[in-house]
């Protein structure tokens, strides 16, 4: 970001976003686009939240293993011998090669450059030829480790090992998903992620706003769940995420072309839960698409000012994959899901380039992106704060009020 717009005035004029949909601005462009503005963001957000990395479902046997990366940073998440669900770093604490990649089942990680063999705790137990080097002590060394929390079968990470617990911050969510049981829901690990060349901001942002569906969506795939029946609930004062939820015209509906769920609807939803679709966010990683009987979860991992990678992966009601016809009807689910989504992402990466231009502006919302105020109140603070305290630190200590 250009030295003179990160100051004191951007940061304040963040404010308005954060005001009700009849007076509220969007976000300045400059914060999707600027690689300065990234930077900062890496620690106003990325440093210091939890982070949806996976599945637990992906580690469930010691030895189990799968990596990631968010920010840039590799991240390899295991399951030790004690049964212990770790993450750390996937970087050797040698030369910087990274000891694990992709996912599978093992004994413990070595390093395929100089045989560093760490433990599947990331201690160091093995590092040739080192026997005279000065000072060296294998037992000092290990990889980095994460502060490490599942949630609903999801699996969050924090680079902060200082950070508050997750779950006390999502029961509200929590709450609205009881009905699905997403900690013993089933489902395929996702395909290899996309690398997607808009800002992680703009995914997350498509991903919860009502206002578009109608009009982007329109037609038989989609106008079972009109914008006009969306409803915005106020998130908790410090709530780590926040809801949408859009009525149906009729229960139990599902995106394929009878517009009815196929596979078994989830066993323990209520009638409200039928009537609707639910949208659960949990920036800035975790995004829930969520029906009767499927529920489509995005995990968005920014990887640079106008790029991020997002694995997309499904769940489904214990025993549904088990039905001879699962494959049938999951086809049918997701060919009205991709051309759903294949138009989402033409207008994402319209909107990245017109963010770049010199006439984009800070625009107006109607009542129907309420989901992107409370997207703004979740994310603004974290700027403002931080701005707050960089600023501080930076000033002379001469000039820092006692």
């Amino acid at each position: 970001m250009r030295a003179h717009l990160l100051n004191d005035a951007f940061f304040d004029g963040l404010s308005t976003s954060m005001e009700g949909f009849e007076t509220a601005e969007t976000l300045p462009p400059a914060c999707y686009v600027d690689a300065g503005f990234y930077e900062f963001e890496k620690e106003a957000v990325f440093n210091h939240e939890w982070l949806c990395v996976g599945r637990e479902s992906w580690v469930m046997t010691p030895g189990d293993y799968f990596t990631t990366s968010i920010i840039g940073e590799p991240i390899v998440v295991a399951r030790t011998r004690k049964n212990e669900l770790v993450a750390m770093s996937s970087v050797c604490q040698h030369r910087a090669m990274l000891v694990a990649e992709g996912h599978g089942n093992t004994r413990g990680f070595v390093c395929p450059y100089h045989h560093w063999t760490y433990g599947l705790d990331g201690k160091l137990v093995n590092a040739p030829a080192m026997e005279q080097t000065c000072g060296f002590d294998k037992k000092k060394v290990a990889l980095p480790r994460f502060k490490v929390e599942v949630w609903l079968g999801f699996v969050f990470v924090n680079f902060d090992l200082d950070a508050a617990p997750l779950a006390p911050r999502l029961t509200e969510i929590e709450a609205a998903l009881a009905g699905y049981d997403l900690s013993h829901a089933e489902g395929p690990r996702p395909d290899p992620a996309a690398k997607l060349p808009w800002n992680w901001k703009v995914m997350f942002e498509n991903n919860n706003d009502g206002y578009h569906a109608s009009r982007l969506h329109q037609g038989p795939l989609h106008d079972f769940v009109p914008s006009a029946q969306s409803v915005f609930p106020e998130a908790a004062e410090g709530a780590a995420g926040y809801l949408r939820f859009n009525g149906t015209l009729h229960p139990d509906a599902s995106f394929n072309v009878t517009q009815k769920a196929l596979l078994p609807v989830f066993p323990k939803l209520t009638e409200v839960d039928r009537s609707r679709m639910t949208f659960a966010n949990i920036p800035p990683t975790l995004s829930l698409v969520v029906t009767s009987d499927m529920v489509i979860y995005l995990i968005v991992r920014a990887d640079g000012p106008e790029t991020h990678e997002m694995d997309t992966g499904l769940l489904f009601a214990p025993g549904a994959m088990q039905d001879p016809a699962f494959e049938h009807k999951l086809a049918m689910n997701m060919a009205a899901a991709s051309a759903i989504i294949a138009q989402d992402l033409h207008v994402d990466g319209l909107v990245q380039a017109g963010l770049r231009s010199r006439f984009a502006i800070r625009g107006r919302y109607s009542w129907q992106e309420g989901a992107q105020i409370a997207f703004n109140r979740w994310l603004t603070p974290r700027y403002q704060q931080t701005w707050k305290a960089m600023s501080a630190d930076a000033r002379p200590r001469a000039e820092v009020p006692a």
